[in-house]
């Protein structure tokens, strides 16, 4: 079964053999990845990458949703976000093209995952990290509704250091349709 969400300006679908080209675009970019866990990516990467995700959609329960973010306007693949369930709670996850930023296209899909989370999934708890420098992202989570709970400090081992993250979460009582 695909999965696809609809928002004024988004498509949010799943990820396609097709969308290669598009997914190795932002994913092989030093400034888009620059806070992320992975990336720059080389084609193998972003090969692999799309092969697991192909994978995980026909997973029976699935509880991984990791989606193609597309601009209604042009039909043009501007970046992917994902829900990661476990249980009653998931994390989120978003990354856009460069061209895509400030543009408000995280807020809303980021949003349209909650939606999915708290509404269809049945969830009671969704959570997202970021860097503490990773302004944008924090911006998005704080105007979806998430709460910052607080500093994860050097958790995660990436690119060659120790790394913080800010832990942001939402509960389904505190989301509003």
């Amino acid at each position: 079964m695909s999965l696809s969400l609809e928002t004024s300006r988004l498509w949010i679908r799943d990820f396609i053999p097709e969308d290669f080209p598009h997914i190795h675009e932002y994913a092989s970019d030093p400034e888009v990845t620059r806070y992320m866990i992975w990336g720059p990516n080389t084609e193998q990467d972003t090969h692999d990458f799309l092969g697991r995700i192909l994978e995980m959609q026909g997973e029976v329960p699935r509880t991984m949703f990791e989606l193609a973010v597309v601009r209604k306007e042009d039909g043009k693949l501007i970046g992917g976000c994902g829900l990661h369930a476990e249980g009653h709670a998931a994390e989120l996850g978003y990354c856009f093209s460069r061209a895509a930023w400030r543009q408000g296209y995280a807020s809303e899909a980021a949003n349209a995952l909650l939606r999915l989370g708290f509404c269809e999934l049945g969830l009671h708890r969704i959570y997202a990290k970021c860097r503490p420098d990773n302004i944008g992202s924090f911006k998005v989570m704080e105007k979806i509704g998430m709460q910052l709970e607080g500093t994860l400090r050097e958790h995660m081992f990436t690119k060659g250091s120790w790394s913080d993250s800010r832990l942001y979460s939402i509960l389904v009582h505190e989301f509003e349709t």
